[in-house]
């Protein structure tokens, strides 16, 4: 059986581009881990992408994750599927274009084949307590930069 673990993530960006942080919770049997970043010069999207990357490489062991996001971005390219449409299309969007950060997309994408990973959109800078306390490691690791 695996082991269950909670996510929250949120990625922010001052500026967009400009610098930008994020920030995890993970939770896992009563415990919490609180990790963040951040990057001088990014975008919201990357940084939204980043925080769900670096949450998933925390996981020392195959898991069920749920992952909390904000990020329609981020839960839509694997709840509506858009990812392996990406892949099908040799990460050529519908339209033929390139997919936009395609190293992050191919990292995460690898990340959730080691682990049965379900992504939940919540509603951004509402009542969600971690989704708040996320969206305040971000932007502290703006702050820290």
């Amino acid at each position: 059986m695996k082991e269950k673990v909670i996510i929250y993530t949120d990625g922010a960006c001052s500026g967009n581009p400009g610098p930008g942080g994020w920030g995890a919770i993970l939770m896992y049997k009563g415990n919490k881990k609180e990790v963040s970043g951040g990057c001088k010069n990014t975008t919201n999207n990357i940084m939204e992408i980043t925080a769900v990357i670096e949450a998933l490489k925390c996981l020392k062991i195959q898991s069920d994750v749920q992952v909390y996001s904000d990020s329609a971005y981020t839960v839509n390219a694997f709840n509506s599927k858009w990812i392996y449409g990406w892949i099908k299309n040799g990460w050529k969007t519908s339209n033929g274009d390139n997919v936009k950060n395609k190293e992050l997309w191919q990292e995460l994408y690898s990340l959730t084949q080691k682990h049965n990973v379900e992504f939940i959109k919540v509603k951004g800078h509402a009542d969600n307590e971690y989704n708040n306390r996320c969206d305040e490691l971000a932007r502290n690791a703006i702050k820290a930069l």
